[in-house]
Formats: structure tokens, sequence, C-alpha cells
């Protein structure tokens, strides 16, 4: 059987050239806002970070959505009374410390410092990874510390805290003593305690800027710190209502 094949000849592959008759651009492994190989630009990473940001804060509003629905329904339930096997009702309102108003108005002037940092350090990032103003210097000439004052105003709030709940102890409000005084304790301290976390996270931005890091990362630790801060500053308020206005 006669068998039939077919030669064929490839031409050496060519380099073709644009319109302007230059070389094709070559795509690098370097970010847009050319911060290293292979990394995202600035606002797909600050997108990312406030998504996990988000998810973060999902447990920490339904463990308060969870502590406001026991306090709403503590207060209508009776308990029995030993003495008399009778059902009594043992809600006592707890009048609380003028102390908390002030620590409301730190907690407040605090978010918004943290804001007008987030807004300095956003501002300087966007410009620099847009390359839109070559001059803009990297950052480190930001002279007003807000995020210093945050801090300072946000540990003043804890030191208030601490000083109110030994107010309550001293007008004769334990921790134990009823069952408001238990969800006052319960609501402040779980708060203080998230607080805390915010604090940790202004330490961490405060190294950042001091050891002078990358203008984008610096914007975007900062960024998700002052969203955390003022989750942190709205729930203290929702709280603060809660037990003036629910009791």
């Amino acid at each position: 059987m006669a068998t039939f094949s077919t030669t064929a000849t490839v031409d050496e592959p060519r380099i073709s050239l644009g319109n302007d008759g230059g070389l094709p651009p070559v795509l690098t492994a370097y970010g847009d806002d050319g911060s290293g190989a292979g990394k995202p630009d600035y606002a797909t990473r600050l997108r990312r970070a406030r998504l996990g940001l988000l998810v973060a804060l999902t447990p920490i509003f339904m463990l308060f959505v969870s502590f406001t629905s026991a306090y709403i329904v503590r207060q209508g339930l009776p308990t029995l009374d030993p003495q008399t096997n009778l059902l009594v009702k043992d809600w006592i309102p707890v009048k609380l410390p003028t102390l908390l108003l002030v620590n409301t108005f730190v907690l407040l002037l605090s978010s918004l410092g943290m804001e007008l940092a987030r807004r300095q350090f956003r501002g300087a990032a966007v410009l620099v990874s847009a390359e839109a103003h070559p001059r803009v210097s990297s950052g480190d000439q930001i002279k007003m510390p807000w995020l210093a004052m945050t801090l300072v105003l946000g540990l003043l709030f804890l030191f208030g805290q601490w000083t109110a709940w030994r107010q309550l102890a001293a007008s004769g409000f334990y921790v134990s003593s009823t069952p408001s005084s238990s969800f006052v304790y319960l609501l402040t301290g779980t708060h203080a305690v998230h607080l805390m976390g915010g604090i940790l996270a202004l330490f961490v931005a405060s190294l950042a800027v001091l050891f002078r890091k990358a203008l984008a990362a610096r914007s975007i630790v900062i960024d998700v710190t002052a969203w955390y801060w003022h989750f942190m500053a709205a729930l203290w308020v929702y709280i603060l209502c809660l037990l003036e206005f629910a009791r």
C-alpha cells in the first residue's frame, strides 16, 4: 500500500512591532505600586484587608446581639425566693456613674482622631501608588500625630472604665450583687477586652510608622485599625444607651 506524506515549513517566529514601531510592553512581576514582586496594587490590597476585617467583626457583632437579647429577656424573668417559695422580681436597675459620659466623649474624640489619621495616610498612599504626582513625598513628613493622640485617648478611656467600675463597687453594685449589675459588668467588660485589641492594633500601626515601613502597608494597617476603632466607638454608644434606657 502506498503512503503519502506532506512536508510543512514553519517560519521562524518574529516579534511584531507596534504602531509606533516599538516593541510591545513587557509585563513585570511587580504590582502597580511597585511595592514588590507578585503583589497586587494598593486598592486591591485595601479591599482584601477591609473584607477580612468585616469577617472578623461579624462574630463580635453577633456576640453583643446575644447579650442584648439575654439582657432584655432577663429583666422580665422572675426568680424563686428560697424563703417564701414565691416568684419575685429581683431586677434592680443600676445607677450608672456619670463618669461613663466623660468616657464616651473621650472615645468619640479618639475615633475622630483615628479617622483623620486614616484619611491622612490614605491620601498620601493613593497619590504615590497612582504616580500622579512624582514629587509627592513617601509620607515620612506627615506632621500631625493623630495616631498617637488616638492611642493616648484609648488608654485614657480604659482607665476611665476601670475608675467607673470602682465607683460601682463603692456604691454596692458588684459583679454578683444583682442580675442587672452582672450585665453591666459583662457588657462593659467585654467591650473593654475588645477595645484592648484595638489598642494592640494601634501599637502595631505606630511601630509601622516609627520604622517607616512602606507607605501602602502603613496606610492599610491604619485604615483597618480605624474602621475597627469606629466600630468599637459605635458599639460603646449602643451599650451605654442600652444600659441607660432599657432598664
